[in-house]
């Protein structure tokens, strides 16, 4: 029997009780990105639009809805570096979340600890045990497939520096199974982990 399925065009409305797009494009990578104003105000936010896009040189992207602090940091100074939230730091990067002033410091605001970075300008979360800087390399306005502006930025960085606790090498390779990734869910608080249990592996074919 063919499975019945629920269909509708994004700009008609979706005719549910929440936007099931985030959730179906997901759980994603959670964008921690640190920047610095250009007055020397350190930012702290969490995207939820945030992937790798290419290996050589590795370059990753955070996209924000509306031109944020991290936008116009990362365009003033040319820099960024995203931190990667584990399960132990998910409460404090749900306080960077706070709808606060550009005057904020989200570093003080979440109790954390801003640790200087080796090649960039901008400081990384010295909790976090993964951390790239990274130095912008593009910064695109989307447009809809009609064309018009649309109101989010997709910021592009070659990442120049990976920091790895060194807990989580474990014969030179990274243990993404017990590094306690937290990702971005759909729903309007739903955020997964990643444990050893949900493991396996598949080879590609020759």
């Amino acid at each position: 029997m063919k499975e019945s399925t629920h269909f509708y065009e994004p700009a008609q409305g979706h005719g549910l009780p929440h936007d099931p797009f985030n959730a179906i494009v997901g759980p994603r990578p959670i964008g921690w990105v640190s920047t610095r104003a250009a007055d020397g105000v350190l930012n702290l936010a969490p995207y939820s639009f945030f992937n790798a896009f290419n290996y050589v040189p590795p370059i990753v992207g955070f996209c924000s809805i509306g031109q944020k602090d991290s936008v116009r940091n990362a365009e003033s100074t040319g820099e960024f570096v995203w931190n990667l939230v584990t399960r132990e730091l998910a409460e404090a990067m749900n306080q960077t979340c706070a709808a606060v002033g550009p005057e904020v410091d989200e570093f003080a605001l979440a109790g954390l600890t801003p640790e200087p970075s080796r090649i960039v300008g901008v400081p990384r979360v010295q909790q976090s045990p993964v951390t790239f800087e990274c130095r912008v390399s593009q910064i695109v306005r989307l447009s809809s497939a009609a064309g018009e502006a649309i109101d989010s930025w997709l910021v592009l960085g070659e990442v120049v520096g990976v920091h790895i606790a060194q807990r989580l090498l474990k014969d030179g390779v990274y243990d993404t199974a017990n590094a306690g990734h937290v990702l971005r869910g759909g729903g309007p608080a739903d955020y997964f982990t990643i444990s050893p249990e949900q493991l396996f592996r598949m080879f590609r074919p020759r």
